[in-house]
């Protein structure tokens, strides 16, 4: 919880404009707020710099809904990922500037468009195929206050491609890179640049890529010592990662 948001509770006490119950409920409330079927995390943002995001896999819509709104009332950008179109649409019918991204299958409220950045954020696919992933990771760093470079299909097997994106990468704070297959373009950019480049299996590929897992292992093993790997298809945590890297915190120059 903040500090401000409890001396606006008591202030409104002791002025008469909220009574004892009410500035009581309000304060339980700041840390999490329970509304039975989830505990609503209204202190994340404070405590990890980003609030709550709701995980929309295995959630009922009523749930996302329930979630999304309290999450809202308390915070400008509120995030649900692995979700459908079904639910955006029930969300939409309440707040009219959420927005779809079918690709990510990611619902956005972005209502607080602050650079929060000091620099770029770049995040790179090997194939067209690994583009969902990397564009929750895109759109999660984009939400989180950053500017983020899209360089799409850019794979090992022609590394030209890559090669030519040289002044993007070299310009950036954090480089997030996604690929499936046998996971090798991470260890290419990682070579390439001297910042913190954040791989992201990929559960494509065909049977011996077993999911994803040949991809995890071969960045796990990268010998570029700038790259570290979050999980499978975990885009999500890319992009959150990236963005605590890239964060300007107070006091902090935007350069």
């Amino acid at each position: 919880m903040k500090e401000s948001d409890i001396a606006e509770i008591l202030s409104a006490h002791a002025g008469g404009t909220i009574s004892t119950e009410q500035a009581t409920e309000q304060l339980k409330n700041l840390s999490y707020e329970d509304i039975g079927y989830a505990r609503v995390d209204h202190a994340r943002a404070e405590r990890q710099g980003f609030p709550e995001v709701i995980f929309g896999q295995g959630k009922t819509r009523s749930q996302c809904v329930g979630i999304f709104e309290k999450l809202a009332a308390r915070s400008p950008n509120v995030l649900v990922t692995r979700t459908d179109a079904e639910t955006y649409g029930e969300i939409r019918n309440i707040f009219t500037e959420a927005e779809w991204h079918e690709s990510a299958k990611l619902i956005r409220l972005w209502r607080d468009k602050e650079l929060l950045g000091t620099g770029e954020i770049a995040v790179v696919t090997a194939g067209t195929s690994d583009i969902p992933v990397a564009e929750e990771a895109a759109l999660v760093a984009e939400t989180m206050g950053n500017l983020v470079k899209r360089i799409w299909d850019a794979g090992v097997s022609g590394i030209h491609r890559i090669l030519s994106e040289r002044e993007i990468l070299q310009s950036s704070r954090v480089v997030v890179v996604v690929a499936g297959m046998e996971g090798a373009l991470p260890s290419v950019v990682g070579g390439m640049v001297k910042v913190p480049v954040i791989a992201v299996p990929t559960s494509i590929g065909y049977g011996a890529s077993f999911g994803g897992i040949a991809a995890l292992l071969g960045m796990l093993n990268s010998c570029a010592s700038n790259v570290t790997v979050v999980n499978i298809d975990n885009g999500f945590g890319a992009g959150f990662v990236a963005s605590l890297i890239n964060r300007r915190w107070d006091g902090e120059s935007k350069k």
